[in-house]
């Protein structure tokens, strides 16, 4: 099997793992006008609202990190392999060494930045939803 295929296999079973962690955040459907509230209640009722917020930040932590770390991966995957290209390349042509540079430095600037997106988006989940 080459390079590339393993390679698409890695990412397919990634994505089809990452599609099964995804979080689901259910609100309870009580109706609150059917129950009766004592005081006993609402003291019940306030700790499961602070468990279900806790449980809901560790949710969106959780959700955050996979994301920004199935980034990383892919982006550290991709500049190994441009690296390797590039170097190649090099000593193959070792003069079209500038430009085969340049190139792969502007290659690395586009996957740098997929990264730093998922990093905001990251971020947003935690602070935002």
């Amino acid at each position: 099997m080459n390079l590339k295929k393993m390679i698409s296999v890695a990412l397919l079973i990634v994505a089809v793992a990452s599609l099964c962690m995804v979080p689901v955040f259910a609100a309870d459907a009580s109706d609150p006008a059917e129950s009766v509230v004592t005081a006993e209640t609402a003291v019940t009722e306030t700790e499961t609202a602070e468990a279900a917020q806790a449980d809901s930040t560790g949710m969106k932590a959780l959700a955050a990190a996979i994301a920004v770390g199935l980034a990383a991966a892919g982006g550290a995957l991709a500049m190994g392999i441009t690296v390797s290209k590039s170097a190649e390349g090099i000593s193959r042509q070792p003069e079209a060494e500038g430009k085969i540079r340049t190139t792969m430095m502007l290659g690395l600037v586009f996957i740098e930045t997929a990264i730093i997106y998922a990093l905001i988006v990251g971020i947003l989940v935690i602070f935002v939803l």
